[in-house]
């Protein structure tokens, strides 16, 4: 399956937000969202093209914005849209669990990557154990309860030399429980309405997909 390879800072600029691709950099002034740096969004906005506002363009925006933070496909994003429709309960609340159950989200939240591309990277190269057992595959749902550590023959890899010197409680997320000092994680449960730190209207997106 392709999948874009190109400068990811386009799409904080086309959603007109930061949605934090990039790791350390989002945070530093090299940002392209930040004061004083390329305000338009790409496509020739700023050559005088006008942008059309309408119900479905905002949620189409919000689907795109969730699409690209959670770094999935299109195909695969429906499909997580699919299934939360089918359980009962709130929609959206569904669709958020499953994204945020991924392996690769998992990990990044963990802090053992700086951004969810290099979670993906990490995964696929084998760097985790899910309950003992290697796990290769990002869009891996965890279960609650599930115990995620890396290999004993990655812990010296660069992207933990830092990690294992942190502090459990530096991990701000209620439903993971880290481990820092033996690189592992525990995904307690499903993470609640409220608890994320990002913005998504999913409402938006449900609205979307049932027009």
């Amino acid at each position: 399956m392709a999948r874009y390879t190109g400068p990811v800072c386009r799409y904080c600029r086309r959603e007109g937000t930061k949605l934090f691709l990039k790791g350390q950099r989002c945070f530093s002034p090299k940002c392209s969202m930040e004061e004083g740096r390329n305000p338009h969004p790409p496509g020739g906005q700023r050559f005088g093209r006008r942008r059309t506002s309408s119900d479905y363009n905002a949620q189409l925006r919000e689907k795109q914005k969730a699409k690209r933070i959670y770094g999935v496909s299109e195909r695969q994003f429906k499909n997580y849209y699919k299934k939360a429709a089918k359980r009962k309960g709130v929609t959206g609340d569904h669709l958020i669990e499953q994204l945020e159950r991924r392996l690769d989200n998992s990990i990044y939240r963990m802090g053992f990557a700086v951004s969810r591309s290099q979670a993906r990277q990490l995964v696929c190269h084998g760097h985790f154990l899910v309950n003992g057992r290697t796990t290769d595959v990002p869009s891996f749902q965890l279960k609650d309860g599930d115990l995620i550590e890396v290999k004993s023959q990655k812990t010296k890899a660069a992207p933990f030399q830092e990690v294992v010197n942190l502090k459990h409680d530096d991990c701000t997320y209620p439903w993971i429980e880290m481990d820092y000092s033996k690189l592992m994680g525990k995904y307690k449960h499903g993470p609640q309405k409220g608890q994320f730190d990002h913005q998504i209207q999913v409402n938006l997106i449900v609205e979307f997909y049932s027009r």
